[in-house]
């Protein structure tokens, strides 16, 4: 069960919609995700008042149509299956939303069952007794 938080500069619906199903679609397709398995939080920055800052490191030169992918996840992935998730939210961005592949920034969080409550109050994939 991954949270999903993209950040995007200036993005109208459409365009956030766009970043949403190519997210979404990498992780069910890399991670093995089910695809009713969606908890996304989608942010526009207009660059005014809400602004996504960023510079050339490492050597990529990113841009306007900057992207912030964070998601957090429980842990336990090989750093294979990783690799080819950034890859493919990459490839899917940039087919449906116009993102080119370096203005994608994508970071991985990893955490353990105990940290996910979905609803009720509950750890479902930590179950213990009540107060414990």
């Amino acid at each position: 069960m991954p949270l999903v938080r993209i950040d995007a500069l200036r993005a109208d619906p459409a365009r956030l919609d766009a970043l949403d199903r190519a997210v979404h679609e990498a992780l069910v397709e890399t991670m093995g995700f089910p695809p009713d398995d969606r908890f996304q939080i989608l942010t526009s920055h207009e660059g005014t008042t809400s602004d996504l800052r960023f510079d050339d490191h490492l050597g990529v030169h990113r841009g306007e149509g900057i992207v912030y992918v964070a998601i957090t996840l429980r842990a336990g992935r090989p750093a294979g299956r990783k690799r080819a998730l950034y890859r493919r939210i990459a490839e899917l961005a940039h087919a449906y939303a116009g993102t080119e592949p370096r203005n994608v920034f994508v970071c991985l969080t990893e955490n353990t069952s105990a940290d996910w409550s979905l609803g009720e109050g509950v750890a479902q994939y930590a179950p213990g007794p009540a107060g414990g």
